[in-house]
């Protein structure tokens, strides 16, 4: 239960008898009404702003409403107190006997604990790596692909049927520079002495097999024809290889997608043109020549000439874009419109695009472009990653020499281990830069956020194998626990963590609406440090154990409070695509 959602329910039903007893005029909108935590922990355990939302539309003063809501709320089970603050909030402590229910209610529901319908079925498509097949993956499009899959995760968690899809763009000149440096890895499998690599191709000791494997495959029959000639060969060869790469660089991370669609495909089977007719036809289309930006670098597309441009403006951009050039080719938009469309024809009206720190000023005309397209039907969210930067032990690491050029994700994840990647790369906004220190992540302490996730976790265990040996008497299973009587459960301390691990499913739904995986992790990070402290103050206090031998009563219902928080960090981790542990091993 969302125990937010119950309570503006109760909320409403209150402003609704208020309305019925002729007190609140008829025909109130109540939708703005909301019951959230308070600003401060002090004001109670939660609050409404129903006072405020109704004050206007009722004509009258909103501590005036406040105090006629506050008056039938005080007789509703389970609120202790209600306090009318400020210009007209209201400010409700819960009794203990609501918190007891809530942790009945986890030990009863387990992994299912907060897991709604949220999606009922709907299909979005979230697509998220999308790297050029030019190379293995880095550690900076690791934290695209762990926020990816953990936001298609969570979405499916909650009902949505979800597609993980990539793009291969392999339509552009940096597949044909690959092919160029293939050829002269597949030239050096044949004998001959290259030197060194020459400047703008790519120097990665990762392209050595694909020119072996041409060598094995075709001898020297493409070593003395044209470019012309071995170009498409050695490309598709190469960025079939790439894919092999990278698709073997993301099972290492534990990520698999359903769906790789290629521009190269989309381009051959006319999609793009496609595309371009249907703006032309709905009279989007123009011949115009843009200016030149400002006080700034000119973009690839713009050309002083006559382009065919998609009035992009009409939906919210800054300026018109080019889509096709003045030699008739298309420009990088154009393929990107008729992928996009693709994805609206699948039945995608839910898109959500994961995209490298660069692309920023690049959303606006997609997302105008999308709702030309879809006639407003179809949104698209675009999530943008910022920067990691790599240390170890707060120095910066040096390129790998398998990429040549920078340290592959593939190098990471062997050396950290899949879970710590996947955790530490949503421990940050995805829209902050974030350090990720090789040796702070893998050290044992309360500054690494996975250990200190997993260590709660492992914690919890321990103790329930301690009782077995010692308190075997006690019943540790969870319908047992959940009968347990949690009056004993009456200090500040134990109420906070129940009251915590309470706001579970509004964390889950709010993480999945605004498409933010990484509050998962906050959350888990939080409710790991209240049952540290909890732990830490049965240590300084023996009252406060989770296990007190003369005691089974209590011991029983400070087992059900572990485990009941134990269930929601398994829960959470495993959304995270992470395995909890039961035991923490150096």
């Amino acid at each position: 239960m969302n125990l937010f959602t119950a309570l503006r329910d109760l909320v409403l039903k209150e402003v609704a008898a208020l309305v019925e007893a002729g007190e609140l005029p008829q025909n109130l909108d109540t939708s703005a009404i909301a019951v959230e935590p308070p600003r401060e922990a002090g004001h109670g355990d939660v609050a409404t702003n129903a006072a405020m939302v109704l004050a206007k539309p009722a004509k009258r003063p909103p501590r005036e409403i406040a105090q006629l809501i506050a008056e039938r709320l005080k007789h509703a089970p389970d609120i202790e107190a209600v306090e009318v603050a400020g210009a007209g909030f209201i400010n409700l402590r819960l009794a203990p006997s609501f918190w007891h229910a809530r942790l009945r209610e986890i030990l009863r529901e387990g992994a299912d604990y907060g897991v709604v319908n949220l999606g009922k079925g709907a299909p979005v498509n979230v697509e998220y790596v999308s790297a050029n097949p030019t190379g293995p993956l880095h550690v900076g499009h690791g934290r695209g692909t762990v926020f990816g899959d953990v936001l298609a995760n969570l979405l499916q968690r909650l009902g949505y049927k979800v597609t993980r899809e990539y793009y291969i763009n392999d339509a552009g000149a940096q597949v044909d520079v690959l092919a160029r440096s293939a050829h002269l890895r597949y030239r050096e499998a044949l004998g001959e002495v290259i030197g060194d690599i020459p400047e703008g191709l790519y120097p990665g000791d990762y392209l050595k097999p694909v020119g072996a494997a041409l060598a094995a495959r075709d001898g020297a029959k493409w070593r003395d024809v044209s470019e012309a000639d071995w170009l498409p060969v050695v490309r598709g060869a190469a960025i079939d290889a790439m894919l092999r790469l990278i698709k073997d660089d993301l099972a290492a991370l534990g990520v698999r997608h359903e769906v790789f669609t290629s521009e190269r495909k989309l381009v051959e089977d006319g999609k793009v043109e496609a595309a371009f007719r249907q703006l032309e036809a709905d009279g989007l289309i123009y011949t115009g020549v843009l200016e030149p930006p400002k006080g700034k670098p000119a973009p690839d597309d713009w050309e002083p000439r006559p382009q065919s441009l998609f009035r992009a403006t009409k939906f919210g951009d800054d300026v018109d874009r080019p889509l096709k050039k003045s030699d008739g080719s298309w420009t990088y938009f154009a393929t990107d419109i008729a992928y996009h469309r693709d994805k609206i024809a699948r039945g995608f009206n839910d898109l959500i695009d994961v995209w490298g720190a660069d692309h920023g000023g690049y959303i606006k005309r997609m997302q105008a472009a999308v709702n030309a397209l879809s006639g407003g039907a179809a949104k698209l969210d675009v999530k943008v990653c910022q920067l990691v930067k790599l240390l170890d032990n707060g120095e910066p690491v040096k390129m790998s020499k398998r990429s040549g050029q920078f340290v592959t994700l593939r190098d990471v994840v062997e050396r950290v281990g899949k879970d710590v990647v996947r955790f530490i790369l949503l421990t940050r906004r995805n829209d902050a830069p974030l350090d990720f220190d090789l040796a702070k992540v893998t050290e044992q302490s309360k500054d690494n956020p996975i250990f200190y996730v997993q260590y709660a976790h492992a914690r919890i265990h321990s103790v329930l194998r301690r009782v077995a040996e010692e308190m075997p008497e006690i019943a540790r299973d969870v319908g047992s626990l959940e009968a347990a009587a949690f009056d004993a459960l009456s200090d500040e301390a134990e109420l906070g963590l129940i009251k915590l691990a309470a706001t579970w499913p509004r964390v889950l739904e709010q993480a999945a609406l605004a498409h933010e995986p990484h509050r998962l992790a906050f959350f888990l990070n939080d409710l790991a440090a209240a049952f540290h402290r909890l732990w830490n103050k049965g240590n300084d206090d023996p009252r406060f154990r989770f296990m007190i031998l003369s005691d089974s009563r209590t011991t029983q219902a400070r087992l059900g409070l572990i485990v009941g928080v134990g269930l929601v960090i398994a829960a959470g981790l495993t959304i995270f695509g992470i395995e909890p542990v039961e035991e923490m091993r150096a």
